[in-house]
């Protein structure tokens, strides 16, 4: 894998989509995915204190942001297993947010021999039980939708996960808020890409004990009980887990709190130098 790329966009053609993509920095890559409500732009403080270190890749999920949704069946973490191996990547460090957590965590289960680090902020999980508690806000959103309310439908979001159970909006940055809600107003506007999304099977709630990257967890104290609970959950199962609990933030708390989640990335992926010899031998006697 070349170190020396220089920093680019582009566009590589996965099935009958296509994946937006930047990269910014040279050295060992890193991958970020996005949260669902969220496209790449999300990482902007992210890019800026990583790519002085590392290869930085940031792309748009299919059917988000620049990227195009196709007509094909798809899977996200075969279109990320792609632009990886498009790039020339692997194996990677790999950070992902919420639904990007969730499509980071199949990609460690599906290609284990590309991931190197594993960094999850307030992820996702496939299989997880969806709570009743969230249900009157999924049929706002439907309903919203239906009645061609974008608007209204991308604010419901913001509310559940921006500003979180226990916060008001106007107690949660106004600038974060703006950014977020014009992120999750473009992803109504795109839709649904028009095949379906193939999950990984079994699940990966039920294959968490197979993980073996190294892997963090950043959790925010005042995201939704369920993205707490999959936390304590991700680090009661894999082994040589670290769950990281940030006070202050909610779901998104790579936006809320970036000078403290930058500081979290670079300690962690920092490790990987001096851990590599040690942990191959590790894996060697799993």
């Amino acid at each position: 894998m070349s170190h020396s790329d220089p920093s680019h966009a582009g566009r590589i053609k996965v099935g009958h989509a296509e994946l937006a993509y930047e990269v910014s920095g040279s050295g060992p890559a890193v991958v970020l995915v996005h949260a669902g409500i969220a496209d790449r732009r999300m990482w902007d403080p992210q890019v800026t204190a990583l790519a002085t270190h590392y290869r930085v890749v940031r792309y748009d999920l299919r059917g988000f942001g620049e990227s195009t949704g196709g007509t094909d069946d798809y899977a996200h973490h075969e279109d990320l297993a792609h632009l990886i191996a498009e790039l020339d990547l692997g194996p990677v460090g790999l950070v992902g947010c919420s639904f990007g957590g969730r499509v980071a965590i199949d990609m460690a289960l599906a290609y284990p021999a590309l991931i190197e680090r594993l960094a999850l902020i307030n992820p996702a999980l496939g299989g997880y039980p969806w709570p009743a508690e969230l249900d009157a806000s999924e049929e706002a959103i439907e309903a919203a939708v239906e009645a061609g309310n974008l608007d209204a439908a991308a604010e419901v979001d913001l509310r559940v996960w921006v500003d979180g159970p226990s916060r008001q909006p106007d107690e949660v940055d106004a600038d974060v808020r703006e950014r977020a809600r014009v992120m999750a107003r473009q992803v109504y506007d795109a839709g649904e890409p028009a095949g379906s999304m193939v999950a990984l099977a079994p699940p990966a709630i039920e294959r968490l004990g197979e993980l073996r990257a190294p892997t963090l967890v950043i959790s925010g104290e005042l995201d939704q009980p369920l993205m707490r609970d999959i936390a304590t959950l991700i680090g009661e199962r894999v082994a040589g887990s670290r769950v990281v609990s940030l006070p202050g933030v909610a779901h998104l708390a790579s936006m809320e709190a970036p000078d403290a989640v930058n500081d979290l990335l670079l300690d962690f992926f920092n490790e990987q130098d001096t851990e590599h010899e040690y942990r191959g031998a590790a894996r060697d006697h799993d």
